[in-house]
C-alpha cells in the first residue's frame, strides 16, 4: 500500500486526476471504476479540463460506478446517475453505451446485482477502481461488519452514513435507506485501487483503512491485502497516521 500525503484538497485531486489520466494513457480502453459523493468532485473537474484542454480521450473508456440508492429514479437530482452525468459524463466524450450504474429501481434487485457483476467480468474486470471512504471506514456502500466475500448486493445503510448523507437532501427523511453497493470481493478483483480521502473527519478511518489488521467493522481495512493501492490524502484526513 502506498500513502501519498498532500497539503490539500486541492491537492489531492490533482494528483488522483494524473493518476487516472496516466491509466487512460497506457490504456485507452480501461475499464474504471468510479464513486461520488464530495470527495472525487474535484478530481473530475481536473479530468474534465484535461480533456478539453490536452484532448484526454474518454471514447473506448468503460464505466462502473460503485452504488446507487435504492428507490431513486435516474432523473431524481440525488441519484447517482444524475451525480454522474451532471458532474462528469456530459463534459467528457464518453459513450453512453459505455456508462454502467447500478439500477437502483429495478423491479429485481438481486437480479440487477447479479446482472451488474456478470457485466463486470463480460468487460474484462476493472482496471482502476477509485474510492472514497466513510467516517466509520466504509468503502461504496460496505457498512461495518459487512461480509468481506460479498459481490454486489442490496445494503441497509447505517444511521451515522444516512446522517452523513442528508446534507445532500432537504430533509433527513428523504435520505434512502437502502442501496445497491458493489461487494467488498467484487471491489477487491480491481487491478488497481485508488483511496481519497480530505477532512480531519476522515482521519479515523484512514487510520483504521492503514494500520492494525483487516476487521469487518472498518470495511476498508480489507485494501492491505491489496496487491495494488494508492491512498491519496491531505493532512487533515492523515493527522492520526503518525509516521506517515
Amino acid at each position: 500500500m502506498r500513502v501519498i500525503v498532500t497539503n490539500s484538497y486541492e491537492k489531492m485531486s490533482a494528483t488522483a486526476a494524473k493518476m487516472v489520466a496516466g491509466q487512460l494513457y497506457l490504456k485507452p480502453d480501461s475499464v474504471l471504476g468510479l464513486a461520488t459523493g464530495s470527495t472525487p468532485l474535484l478530481m473530475y473537474q481536473n479530468l474534465i479540463r484535461v480533456h478539453k484542454e490536452i484532448g484526454l480521450d474518454f471514447s473506448e473508456v468503460i464505466t462502473f460506478n460503485l452504488d446507487e440508492y435504492l428507490g431513486l429514479k435516474k432523473e431524481d437530482r440525488n441519484s447517482y446517475h444524475y451525480f454522474m452525468h451532471e458532474n462528469f459524463f456530459k463534459y467528457i466524450n464518453i459513450k453512453p453505451k459505455n456508462i454502467y450504474i447500478p439500477n437502483g429501481s429495478a423491479k429485481d434487485i438481486e437480479k440487477e446485482c447479479k446482472r451488474y457483476d456478470a457485466l463486470i467480468d463480460e468487460k474484462g474486470g476493472i482496471d482502476l477502481q477509485v474510492l472514497g471512504i466513510g467516517k466509520n471506514a466504509h468503502i461504496g456502500f460496505n457498512e461495518p461488519d459487512i461480509k468481506f466475500e460479498a459481490t454486489t448486493h442490496k445494503v441497509k445503510l447505517d444511521e451515522e452514513t444516512v446522517n452523513a448523507n442528508a446534507r445532500f437532501f432537504k430533509t433527513i427523511d428523504e435520505v434512502p435507506r437502502y442501496a445497491i453497493s458493489m461487494g467488498i470481493k467484487t471491489i477487491m478483483h480491481a487491478k488497481k485501487v485508488i483511496l481519497l480521502a480530505n477532512g480531519e473527519n476522515k482521519a479515523q478511518a484512514i487510520q483504521k483503512a492503514i494500520y492494525g489488521g483487516v476487521r469487518p467493522d472498518a470495511p476498508a481495512s480489507i485494501l492491505q491485502l491489496h496487491q495494488d493501492v494508492t491512498v491519496i490524502v491531505d493532512k487533515s484526513a492523515a493527522s492520526l497516521l503518525g509516521r506517515v
